[in-house]
């Protein structure tokens, strides 16, 4: 494994490299970090090269200020740009990589063709960002506990109660509130620590960091077009008891794409990479080596 830091707008932003062939990349979502992929990114790395980001002010990547979930997909560009291409003018200034080992260095030219994007809840809005601007990045996209539809307005009053709710009460009482819904009640009694690690974890980010994503989320269009544009493969992986991204919502999408592979997960609320992570590590396998 490599660890590598690109610059963006003067803001640091972390990335992970590991495995070797087709690439993929890995978006984590809402409050939590490219460790979240830590099981599937050790199953993957065999067969294929893993690119694995923390978002900027998630993780070891610093906040971008002023960022919405157009900047995120442009700083996914930026890094593949940086590992597969030989930079422009622009991308030359604005681009500083450093490995954790001094002798790394940047594989200019190395094109290896497209790319896909896996993205997880906010990841799965940063894939739909990126895929309707760069479609000739990709050779396929997934949508893991997503949706391309935007916000009702129920909720958007959702999240800006919640932001509310951090300004006063902070991140650590907003996470300690929030992660446990996120994972059936079966996986919660079964696996407490596994969810206190994370919400232990989650005391690393700032409030302004969650009350960014929030208002990026809030903020994002429809994207429901993608699908209809985008001509090559698409999965969906859908929790039948995610209250985030309800089960019956994630099907009215599903009929979009011209190549649509879905799943849905018996066992699983909003985590499935962890409620159900064997499943999960065949679905992602067997979607790549059928796509390729």
């Amino acid at each position: 494994m490599t660890e590598k830091i690109i610059k963006y707008q003067n803001s640091g932003i972390f990335y992970r490299t590991m495995g070797e062939g087709k690439t993929i990349v890995l978006i984590h979502g809402f409050a939590e970090d490219g460790d979240i992929w830590n099981n599937q990114a050790g199953f993957l790395k065999d067969h294929f090269r893993i690119i694995i980001p923390d978002i900027p002010g998630s993780g070891r990547s610093e906040l971008i200020a002023d960022a919405n979930i157009e900047t995120y997909a442009e700083v996914i560009k930026l890094i593949l740009d940086a590992e597969f291409h030989e930079p422009g003018p622009v991308d030359a200034v604005e681009t500083n990589i450093t490995g954790v080992n001094s002798s790394m260095n940047l594989r200019r030219g190395e094109a290896r063709g497209p790319v896909t994007l896996i993205g997880h809840s906010m990841g799965g809005y940063i894939t739909l960002a990126f895929a309707e601007k760069y479609p000739q990045y990709l050779d396929a996209f997934g949508l893991f506990h997503s949706t391309a539809f935007a916000d009702t307005e129920e909720k958007k009053q959702v999240r800006a109660k919640a932001i509310d709710f951090i300004h006063d009460k902070g991140t650590d009482a907003f996470l300690k509130t929030s992660i446990p819904g996120l994972f059936t009640k079966a996986f919660a009694e079964e696996f407490p620590g596994k969810i206190n690690g994370l919400i232990e974890k989650g005391k690393n980010f700032s409030s302004r960091a969650l009350v960014q994503y929030y208002e990026a989320m809030i903020a994002r269009p429809d994207r429901t077009a993608v699908f209809t544009k985008f001509p090559k493969p698409v999965l969906f992986i859908i929790g039948e008891y995610d209250s985030a991204i309800p089960l019956q919502s994630s099907l009215r999408q599903c009929y979009l794409p011209a190549q649509s592979d879905v799943h849905i997960l018996a066992q699983s609320a909003h985590m499935g990479m962890w409620e159900e992570q064997e499943k999960v590590n065949k679905i992602l396998f067997n979607f790549l080596v059928n796509k390729f």
